[in-house]
């Protein structure tokens, strides 16, 4: 099954990247060097709008948000996934996993070498498998690492336990891993995404610290995790001591 996974995350990736003239979210993204101050955080929030039952996530940078990303490796096994990452206070129930333990994250991310979102056209061109580096949402549990620099890996579980509950957004990896399909939007020094409020069960008060990262795949090394974080390249708080709320 996991080779099948691969053979489709592969394929997926050799198609085109055109966006479509009218895509409101699609930008230029510079590959292959990574600017810094694209990824240097100055500030986040994160509101809930009553009005229209919605939770709005937003990071700034002293650059341009999402505007450069990695080199591609060409091949999913070591893959790069650059990511702006609003770590939260919220339950793995939350987001429609099972019950575990770990930390809540929503994940924007862009990755030039494989497509994980199948069910989602995100430059609206009509292909459902090219929208690789187009920046996109994942909800992931997050567990500490020692194996890996940045700390973090994306929890994985034996894909033969029945008891393991995804929400059927998700691409079908051992992992709590979800591809929610929220839009990503990137406009100057910002990079924002919207969450209706039922997609997290209406927890709509929680505790947050915001991040940008370097994370990295892995299907080669059994010793290693699947999803790990090898760089975090500024966190908000210093200390990601989650100290901001919900306005």
């Amino acid at each position: 099954m996991r080779k099948k996974i691969l053979s489709v995350l592969l394929s997926l990736a050799a198609l085109s990247t055109y966006a479509s003239p009218f895509c409101d979210s699609c930008m230029k993204i510079r590959i292959g060097k990574i600017n810094a101050a694209d990824y240097n955080i100055t500030g986040a929030t994160v509101t809930h709008n009553k009005k229209w039952g919605q939770v709005e996530f937003e990071i700034r940078v002293a650059g341009r948000a999402g505007a450069s990303i990695s080199i591609p490796r060409g091949q999913f096994d070591e893959a790069p996934i650059d990511a702006y990452v609003f770590v939260t206070t919220l339950n793995a129930e939350d987001i429609g996993f099972s019950k575990t333990a770990g930390i809540v994250a929503l994940a924007l991310t862009a990755h030039p070498d494989f497509d994980d979102t199948p069910l989602f056209d995100e430059n609206g061109d009509g292909d459902y498998a090219n929208d690789k580096i187009h920046w996109h949402p994942h909800w992931v549990v997050l567990v500490e690492d020692k194996r890996v620099a940045g700390g973090f890996s994306v929890k994985q579980f034996d894909k033969n336990d029945k008891t393991v509950k995804l929400p059927p957004t998700n691409p079908g990896l051992a992992a709590y891993f979800d591809s929610p399909g929220f839009q990503v939007i990137t406009a100057g020094n910002a990079i924002r995404v919207v969450v209706p409020d039922y997609r997290i069960r209406f927890k709509t008060s929680f505790k947050f610290d915001a991040l940008s990262s370097y994370l990295q795949v892995n299907t080669s090394k059994e010793n290693m995790p699947m999803i790990g974080v090898y760089k975090v390249y500024n966190i908000l708080s210093k200390k990601l001591s989650l100290p901001y709320s919900v306005k």
